[in-house]
């Protein structure tokens, strides 16, 4: 193999000189040598030959440089070539002639001309034809490949293929992969293949050659159905989208449900704090409470919506703590939390469960944090099914970090951070001419203004910024910034960005983007911050044309999808982090405006000049309410084309040339292919001339283009920012590969074909390859000058994530197995979601393309296509996946006119061929036509080559015949009112239509019938049309005898051709039989199955085609039914119904069903049930089995539906229709005769899935031999399963190892607290129903826990359940799983062995019931073992907007079952022993005689409900409906709750069938008018009853005859044992020697001796009854699990509010057979009571307690020190201590008792509270609070409030030791900073210490603020009146007065005394210093006044 390079000449040189050519391959360069002295032109001439070993791939690029030589210096580079391969590879030879660029990539007018060849090794790489492609190579590959995949099934030798399949292969069978359909059908003639060959689908066949000739990997070729359009030679087509409805902008039901739990941590002093929850625009606040920073609230808000998702999604959650809010003010806010609805609807489950959301401070940016707020939030819209996590005790340790309320991988330390959105200018604006005057000013002045005020407005976190207004302008320049401040990562995805118009009146919308922050940020470590542009945005909203109501204005605001360009904006967004301690920071999140610096003209990209081209081949499917008026359509893109603007103001004129620009302008027109001057005057065609349509039929008219189609052609000048769509488009291209093949591997597993394993592999491999040759590509044009910040940081994530997923994809193709295939494929689709975020450009440059249908100049209907996909590049993967291809366009209403069934009818159908690229690449823009065309140019572009086209005239034309096999359709839309519908089919091809017949009342019409096309003309090259032919549309219509026929749905198809000269033989022809969905709007409806070939018509006319020889029925007059190769082969098979009854059937037409019958039908074929002679008395059948005999096809997908029918047979032989049911799937119902060898198999034929048992019990190789299944202790307890031993010593007390942490809670809830912990056994006595319950609800958490863990997906296990061929994988599972938890177990808990000698560590055993979060008949399959339940519908399917649902369609139920088998069936079947043949396959089911019944149902409680009533709560009570009986308990409602706990049970004696259905409701109740419905259950009790799971009562743990866990059944273990084993005919139960018990194979052993209540042991086989009972689903055969005892949790459903949970309900139901031994006396499950307790607390002194007040006189500080205190609720409770006047160290002395008597209830650990809540409240209220004791100190003031100093709250349950002295006690100890041991008062009973108390300072931080020593001692109510205490130091047991300072006593009642302790005990020094002092002043004093008379009567004598 080599490359040759022929560097021919250089032309165009500046100056003169000496040149050097340098060309470069893979690293490798060649010089040429040095030209001297040449001046234009350089005249080369040399080859260059590079020998490669490997084939050159079609990315590599060849490099050729052209420099000044110079001797001494070093070369200077004149200009660079780069060239990619592609071609070369492609064509082998190709002639370039091109400019070179210079340093900065900028093209210069010097140009090369080269020749580059491409030699293969073998010389194949030349043009590919069909003869090369069938060489022998490839032949072989492909055989080889077959062979493997067929098994070497027995037709398929390796010679049999005949030498044209190849190309059948590539070309033919083509189906969208929108229908995911297109199976392999068998051919008739050839019966024996059992499957087709491996079907070869490449995306190209070079690209195919090259990899044949390394070698093909199997795994690489496609093996499924060929799914997806093939892509051929000539791939002309793109693929049209099935779906028409537009999705986006239809409003939807929405409930935002919040539920505020507590919040802690509150900073501010004595708070009184409300939470506000805010959704959009709705506020809710909860109650205020008084005096605390961690207020517990506990309550639910529920905000119901009615918007599109667009608007719910944006809508923000505000969550904010107010302080002291009241009536008079609104408080002041201490911290708030946001986040939009959209994040949490993101979340998995779509929810937050327990989280706390970190309040921040938006005024004070530079604070920390305010505080949390634990609540739960959910957003669920209709038909979300949301788990929420089991509302059981909330024990778990708060901690508060690991469960903050942010989505995974937002860091929990969020920083402030500044938002900059830049908005600089905009253009294009439409006119808004809304006031009138500005037309009179036009009139009168001639002033002609811009008719718009724009300004920007932004919206973002709740916040909304705008600009300026521009007044009057259509291109205003803001150049300004809006600064948003918000916590970083923001939780608000979305940031709106809307142009408004200003107007006096009001502002309107203009235009809407969002900017969606997930896209221009990465997170990751090598992420970056938000950021964006500048770069231009384009906004779509409404037409441009203006009307004063326009009815397409939410389309401005963002709403749907945009059907025209309104204007586009040049904006920049930037974030910056702050640095919350910078002191300039103003610290407030105001939005604030301000100027931002302009940018430059070009940094948004240099201006190019783009051509768009598209040709009109056909306009068909016009809807006939368009059909009088000629039409015409319009093209635009951005403004240019549009003809309303087109008037308003001339063009944009040509790009205003800078300087530097003019040479460029020439080279360009100069580099077309013809002389200069041929752009120049370019005038834009945008719209086809007028023309008036023709009919096709009824509906539909058609435009007659025939031979001659209009062009459109437009030029417009955008900034070039190609590169951007470039890298999308090859994104898009990985993507839509990988869908491609991920859809054909899932067709694969649903068909069940061979090897889908390998089809995954190859998908895999093709994603790497694309992976990487992105890389390869995406890297160029790096130094472009307007690549943006977001341009490169982009590039390298999109690089990154692309690498990493190539890495992924080949580790993970490694990885897929058989088994696996599942698991992978859903990992293959995150790579898909991914490609397609990766994809989507944020930055926009070029505007989409709107197609507009005109009719009289009004705008009819319209289709929008994403420039990108239209855009033109010279590398394949780079080229938009519509460009230069026919695409098929349908035409659509804009905005809501398109919702709902309007949408659905086709308004046009357009064959249109687009193409979009730069000017100066203009050369090739025909290249993808059809070809045999010539081109018609306006009177200006004659001659010109480039010049476009205003038509194309086809001078080839081919003529064809196309045959339509329509034979059957299945699940249509039903469409009349009786659940049925009239189907016909129409059929459309190019502009023809023919109808099925109509067949009445049916779903799933046989037609039969096949449709002859006749004379069609398809214009274009034959071998074109032979690969891409037009599609066939195909509609299905209801006939209605009045009115027209209504639309059922669509689906296209494509025809298998043949041409003239080919023979109509196999593989291709006859075509087989496909799947098509049908689709109505976005929704599935239904599945036709046909086939459609176009047969080419020969010169010698239609002599040469296949003859129609088809049986013409006589009856059937001129319809010609399918012909025999391509209708399926049938065979006989018998279907066997059993009839059982019929159930809830309605009215119909007012009169009640009296006489039903059942008639069942297949394939035209059918039988009737008996007739039900009185429904009202008994609604079952009297005969049970019957059959008919039917033709159908063998393979099985291509079985007919079958239908039941219910009619109502009324007096004089009339009838009418109930309501009817298909099903439209009878494999779950074929009975495949068991396979002998396996030696544990059936013996008597079960029917369906129950035979399906898991083997994960014991391992069913020694079949004979006993399989002993060991109860003994000392096999480890399984925490999942619970399987539970016990040992012959023990009592009836089960032993199940428990959790450390679950230890520690049991502990607590035993009732009986008063024991000491070191007894070993709870007393009996003391475990009531609850324990057992609460001890399930934590294992439960347990168990989901360890499935989150070990990452066990339900939906897999089920998964594995289900199927059957997975028994292997299942048992490895399990015991991988039980190995894991075992393992876990030994480290958590001490084995059963160290009992004894660890006392102190047993804890209470207590049985345990299985705890389900979900319905029961959703773990056991809906109860349908062996009877089924068909649902019975009638009217019509409703559509969304009108709401209805399935559920109001159902008038009624069926229950039988089917069983589907080949007709002679095997002998040994009927032969089995015990064979009845009345029930054919349905041996040993039941009688379906009445039976009465007594149905118990215990109601346990209800979680979550609605809110009924005003005030945000509820008053529920229980109703249970049943037949005839209702009961209401009224009278036990629970007041102002939404988790009720009803702990009741009621019975109920019904007889089935007639009383059936159970359903238990919650009301409301209401002190006047009706009460309200706030959800419902329903409960199907009879398959329960008759189910083999045994649903009627649940198997317990343990056999017990007394006590909480006494044996609810009348039947024992060992009766039921018995009666299982005489019904499923299985050997046993064997009892013996005490303690085993033999069944079938299996032995079961377990305690052998019961204990009664006195003591007395007696023996009992009971034991190891029950351990067989709970595995009986190890017994072979017949074995399957039986229903343990359970408590089933059911979502309460409220038909006002279809798909929306109203909360849930968790109940039981047991149901005994009235002939049998009655049952007990029902369980006591009523709620606990709460226990009464006294906690007295002894505050004896405190010390260290600041000091607070200046003294009056002396300015010391002092402290007025009191202790408060309470226990419940909040303060009105509180107790004060006395007051410790004038504490001057801070000690203080009170010997204080409090008295606090509360109701606690041990096991959930909440005090419990009834008080009214308001004095107008009816009743009180019930409150469940934590018990925490608050103690706080506080510094009293006479005049002004007291002045709160600290507190600490002691959680009884767990709070830290006090330390013993003052000394001793520190801060750490109430922040758990230290590890302190932690007590609980209900052990201790009786704790004294002291405690540290705490308050925040000025930064927010925790200081110590005094310590207090206290005594808590508790004591039960009876306890404390045995012996009573006084409160305060009151009698009885009164405390002694504390021994306080003096200095306490109060100055004003004894001045002197305070005066004498202030003054003398502190000042008595100063005192005496100042004293002497003053003796010391007043002598001087007297000695300066005396001494100057002393000294005169000195000197004088005197």
């Amino acid at each position: 193999m080599a490359l040759l390079v022929h560097l021919k000449t250089v032309s165009e040189l500046r100056g003169r000189g000496d040149r050097i050519a340098k060309v470069t391959f893979r690293g490798q360069s060649f010089y040429s040598r040095v030209l001297e002295n040449c001046e234009e032109v350089a005249d080369f001439d040399e080859t260059f030959r590079w020998p490669v070993a490997s084939s050159i791939d079609k990315n590599e690029m060849l490099e050729i440089q052209i420099f000044n030589y110079s001797k001494v210096f070093s070369n200077k580079l004149i200009g660079t070539f780069r060239m990619v391969l592609q071609k070369v590879v492609e064509e082998s030879r190709v002639e370039v002639t091109d400019t070179l660029i210079d340093d900065n990539n900028a093209i210069i007018k010097t140009s090369l001309c080269m020749e580059v060849r491409y030699q293969a090794t073998d010389g194949t790489m030349g043009s590919w034809d069909d003869g090369d492609f069938l060489g022998d190579e490839s032949l072989q590959e492909e055989e080889k490949d077959s062979q493997e995949t067929d098994g070497l099934l027995p037709g398929s030798r390796p010679s049999s293929r005949p030498p044209g399949e190849k190309s059948f292969r590539r070309a033919g069978r083509s189906v969208f992969s929108a229908m995911k359909l297109g199976k392999n059908r068998p051919h008739k003639e050839e019966p024996h293949r059992q499957d087709e060959p491996a079907v070869l689908e490449m995306e190209d066949l070079d690209h195919l050659a090259i990899r044949l000739g390394d070698g093909l990997d199997p795994d690489s070729v496609s093996l499924a159905s060929v799914t997806a359009l093939t892509t051929n030679v000539s791939n002309k087509r793109s693929k049209p989208d099935i779906k028409m409805e537009p999705c986006a902008g239809r409003p939807m039901d929405y409930q935002v449900s919040i539920t505020v739990i507590e919040a802690r941590q509150l900073v501010g002093l004595n708070m009184d704090p409300v939470v506000c929850v805010e959704v959009g625009d709705d506020k809710k606040y909860t109650s205020m409470k008084e005096s605390t920073n961690c207020p517990y609230y506990n309550e639910y808000f529920v905000f119901d919506f009615h918007v599109s998702p667009d608007v719910m999604f944006d809508k923000i959650i505000k969550i904010s703590v107010i302080h002291s809010k009241n009536l008079l003010r609104s408080g002041t806010l201490v911290g708030s939390f946001k986040m939009d609805v959209g994040t949490v609807y993101s979340q998995p489950e779509h929810q937050f469960h327990h989280k706390w959301a970190i309040l921040s401070d938006p005024d004070d940016i530079s604070a920390g944090l305010k505080g949390y707020v634990k609540c739960d939030v959910a957003v669920v819209g209709k038909g979300d099914n949301i788990k929420t996590p089991h509302k059981a005790n909330e024990t778990d340790e708060d901690d508060i970090e690991g469960n903050l309320l942010l989505p995974e991988g937002v860091p929990p330390e969020r920083q402030w951070a500044r938002f900059y959105v830049k908005i600089y200018r905009a253009e294009g604006l439409p006119r808004m001419n809304t006031s009138l005057m500005a037309n009179v000013k036009k009139a009168f002045i001639g002033e002609n203004k811009d008719l718009v005020d724009p300004y920007v407005q932004v919206f973002f976190a709740g916040q909304k910024g705008k600009t300026s207004v521009q007044k009057s302008s259509y291109e205003p320049l803001w150049n300004e910034q809006v600064v948003f401040t918000d916590l970083f990562p923001p939780l608000c995805k979305r940031m709106k960005v809307q142009i408004r118009d200003s107007d006096k009146v009001n502002d309107v919308a203009i235009g809407t983007h969002f900017i969606d922050l997930r896209k221009i940020s990465n997170d990751g470590d090598k992420g970056f911050l938000p950021t964006l542009g500048p770069a231009w945005v384009n906004m779509y909203g409404s037409t441009r044309n203006y009307t004063l109501l326009d009815e397409h204005q939410d389309l401005n605001e963002g709403l749907g999808e945009g059907v025209s360009f309104r204007a586009r904006l040049l904006l920049g967004l930037a974030v910056e982090i702050l640095d919350t301690s910078n002191p300039e920071l103003t610290s407030s999140t105001e939005v604030q405006v301000e100027q931002a610096t302009p940018i430059s003209e070009s940094c948004a990209g240099k201006m190019e000049e783009f051509f768009l081209f598209g040709a009109f081949l056909e306009a068909s499917m016009i809807d006939r309410k368009n059909g009088d008026k000629p039409i015409t359509f319009e093209v635009t893109i951005g403004n240019y084309g549009n003809e309303v603007d087109g008037l308003s103001r001339p063009q944009r004129p040509r790009p205003r040339k800078e300087p530097g620009d003019e040479e460029e302008v020439d080279l360009i027109q100069n580099s077309s292919d013809d002389e200069a001057g041929d752009g120049g005057d370019l005038a834009s065609v945008s719209s086809t001339p007028p023309m008036r349509p023709q009919v096709t039929d009824r509906n539909y008219f058609h435009l007659p283009y025939l031979e001659r189609k209009p062009c459109i052609y437009i030029k417009s000048w955008w900034p070039d920012q190609r590169r951007r769509l470039y890298n999308a488009n090859i994104m898009d291209h990985i993507a839509d590969k990988l869908e491609e093949g991920l859809n054909d591997v899932q067709e694969m597993i649903k068909t069940e074909k061979s090897y889908p394993e390998r089809r995954l592999r190859g998908v895999l491999e093709e994603l790497s390859c694309g992976c990487y040759r992105f890389l390869s590509l995406a890297d160029k044009d790096q130094s472009h000058s307007s690549r943006t910040r977001l341009d490169r940081e982009r590039l390298k994530s999109c690089m990154r994530e692309l690498e990493s997923m190539g890495h992924q994809a080949r580790t993970l193709r490694a990885q897929v197995k058989r088994h696996t295939v599942r698991d992978k494929l859903r990992l293959c689709q995150n790579f898909l979601q991914k490609l397609r975020f990766l994809a989507d450009e944020p930055q926009h440059s070029i505007p989409d393309v709107f197609i507009w249908m005109m009719s009289n100049n009004k705008r009819i209907a319209y289709a929008r296509v994403p420039s990108k996909d239209l855009l033109f590049s010279i590398v394949d993967e780079e080229m938009g996946k519509d460009c230069a291809k026919v695409k098929t366009l349908f035409l659509k209403l804009p905005g809501k006119r398109g919702f709902g069934s309007a949408g659905w009818a086709v308004q046009a159908k357009l064959e249109f061929y687009l193409w979009l690229g730069l000017s100066k690449q203009r050369k090739d823009f025909l290249c993808g036509l059809p070809c045999g065309f010539e081109e018609v140019k306006a009177a200006q572009g004659l001659g010109l080559h480039s010049f476009p086209p205003v038509s194309l005239v086809y001078t080839k034309k081919q003529a064809f015949q196309l045959r339509a096999h329509m034979y059957q359709a299945r699940s249509l839309f039903a469409a009349d009112s009786s659940g049925l519908s009239d189907p016909f089919a129409r059929v459309f091809f190019i502009n023809q239509s023919q109808c099925t017949e109509v067949l009445n009342e049916t779903l799933c019409p046989t037609w039969d019938q096949m449709l002859v096309f006749d004379n069609l003309e398809l214009y274009g090259e034959a071998h074109e049309l032979r690969d891409d032919p037009p599609i066939i549309v195909i509609e299905i219509y209801d006939q209605d005898t009045m009115g027209k026929a209504d639309f059922m749905g669509r689906t296209f198809a494509k025809p298998v051709v043949k041409m003239a000269d080919e023979g109509y033989c196999p593989p291709r022809f006859p075509p087989q039989l496909e799947y098509y969905q049908i689709y109505r709007g976005n929704a599935t409806a239904g599945d036709l199955l046909a086939a459609f070939e176009l047969l080419q018509v020969g010169p010698t006319g239609k002599a040469d085609l296949p003859p129609i020889d088809g049986p013409v029925d006589v009856d059937r007059g001129p319809i010609m039914p399918v012909p025999v190769g391509i209708r399926p082969v049938l065979s006989k098979y018998r279907v066997e119904v059993l009839f059982w009854g019929l159930r809830d059937l309605k009215r119909v037409n007012l009169a009640q069903v009296d006489r039903p019958r059942v008639d069942i039908e297949c394939a035209g074929k059918g039988v009737q049930s008996s007739l039900i002679h009185n429904y009202k008395k008994n609604p079952n059948f009297n005969t049970l089995v019957k059959w008919f005999e039917v033709d159908l096809p063998e393979n099985e997908l291509l079985h007919p539906p079958l239908n039941i029918r219910v009619v109502d047979c009324r007096a004089f032989g009339r009838y009418t229709l109930v309501g009817s049911h298909a099903v439209s799937s009878l494999r779950r119902f074929i009975y495949r005769p068991p396979d002998r060898s396996a030696p544990s198999w059936n013996t008597t034929v079960r029917l369906f899935r129950h035979c399906h048992m898991l083997h994960n019990g014991a391992p069913s190789s020694h079949p004979t031999g006993e399989i002993v299944v060991n109860m003994e202790p000392e096999v480890p307890v399984k925490k999942l399963e619970t399987m539970v031993k016990l040992d012959a010593t023990s009592d009836a007390v089960v032993k199940v190892d428990v959790a450390e942490e679950e230890k520690e809670k049991k502990k607590k809830k035993k009732k009986g607290t008063a024991e000491e912990p070191e007894e070993e056994e709870p007393d009996e006595s003391m475990l009531d129903w609850w324990s057992k319950y609460f001890a399930s609800i934590d294992t439960m958490k347990e168990q989901l826990r360890q499935q989150e863990a070990s990452g066990i997906d339900l939906e897999e296990k089920e998964e594995v359940e289900n199927s059957e061929g997975l028994k292997g994988p299942t048992k490895g599972k399990d015991k991988a799983r039980a190995a894991k938890e075992e393992k876990k177990k030994k480290t958590q808990s001490p084995g059963p062995g160290q009992g004894p000698e660890a006392p102190e560590k047993r804890k209470p055993k207590i049985d345990e019931l299985k705890v389900y979060p979900k319905e029961l008949e959703s773990e056991f399959d809906n109860f349908e073992d062996w009877l089924h339940t068909f649902n019975l519908l009638r009217g019509k399917t409703g559509d969304d907007e009108d709401g209805s649902t399935e559920e109001e369609r159902i008038v009624g139920r069926f229950k039988g079952s089917l069983c589907v088998y080949k007709v002679p069936l095997p002998e040994d079947v009927s032969r089995e022993a015990g064979y009845d043949p009345t029930y054919g396959m349905f041996q040993g089911i039941p009688s379906n005689d009445p039976i009465n019944v007594l149905v118990r149902v215990y109601v346990v409680r209800a979680t979550d409900l609605h809110p009924a009533d005003i005030n945000g709560k509820a008053d529920p009570y229980i109703a249970i409906r049943l037949g005839k009986t209702d009961i209401r308990d009224k009278e036990n409602y629970i007041s102002k709750q939404l988790n009720p706990v009803f702990g009741k049970s009621f019975d109920i004696e019904a007889s089935f069938p007639m009383e059936s259905m159970l359903t238990v409701a919650v009301y409301d109740w209401d002190l006047v008018g009706t009460d309200d419905l706030i959800g419902e259950t329903k409960i199907d009790l009879e398959n329960r009853f008759y189910s083999k799971h045994r649903a009627t009562c649940g198997i317990t743990q343990t056999y017990s005859i007394y006590g909480y866990n006494i044996w609810r059944d009348p039947m024992k273990p060992s009766q039921i044992l018995t009666r299982l084993c005489k019904d499923g005919k299985v050997d046993g139960p064997h009892f013996g020697p005490p303690g085993r018990v033999k069944v079938a194979n299996r032995v079961f052993t377990g305690p052998s001796e019961i204990e009664d209540e006195n003591g007395q042991r007696k023996p009992t086989d009971e034991h190891v009854a029950l351990s067989a009972l709970r595995h009986w689903e190890d017994i072979p055969r017949v074995g399957c699990r039986l229903v343990p005892e359970h408590v089933e949790t059911r979502p309460l459903l409220n038909p006002d509010k279809p798909g929306i949970e109203q909360g849930r309900l968790e109940l039981w139901v047991d149901m005994f057979p009235m002939d049998m031994p009655a049952p007990g006396t029902p369980l006591d499950i009523s709620p606990r009571k709460p226990k009464k307790y006294e906690l007295r607390v002894i505050v004896w002194n405190t010390d260290e307690v600041v000091l607070e007040d200046d003294d009056f006189f002396t300015g010391e500080k002092s402290s007025d020190i009191f202790v408060r205190g309470w226990l419940k609720g909040q303060q009105e409770d509180k107790q004060d201590t006395d007051v410790h006047y004038h504490s001057l160290t801070g000690e203080g002395n009170f010997n204080w008792r409090y008295l606090f008597p509360f109701d606690y209830l041990a096991a959930e650990e909440k005090i419990v509270i009834s008080k009214k809540e308001s004095m107008f409240s009816w009743d009180e209220t019930e409150y469940k609070i934590p018990a925490r004791l608050t103690l706080q100190i506080w510094d009293a003031d006479h005049f002004s409030a007291d002045d709160f100093l600290g507190a600490i709250e002691l959680d009884l349950n767990r709070f830290p030791r006090g330390a013993k002295t003052a000394k001793q006690c520190t801060m750490e100890m109430a922040t758990g900073e230290v590890d302190v041991p932690l007590v609980s008062i209900f052990k201790q009973k009786r704790v004294k210490g002291w405690w540290p108390l705490l308050a925040r300072n000025e930064n927010d931080e925790f200081e110590l603020t005094g310590k207090v020593e206290a005594e808590l001692h508790l004591l039960t109510a009876e306890e404390a009146e045995k012996n009573p205490v006084g409160l305060a130091r009151n009698e009885p047991d009164p405390l002694e007065k504390p021994n306080r300072p003096d200095t306490a006593f109060v100055w004003f009642l004894n001045p002197l005394k305070s005066i004498k302790y202030l003054i003398c005990t502190r000042y008595k020094w100063l005192i005496i210093k100042i004293v002497l002092a003053l003796l010391g002043l007043l002598m001087l004093a007297l000695f300066l006044y005396s001494m100057p008379g002393y000294m005169v009567k000195k000197l004088l004598g005197a």
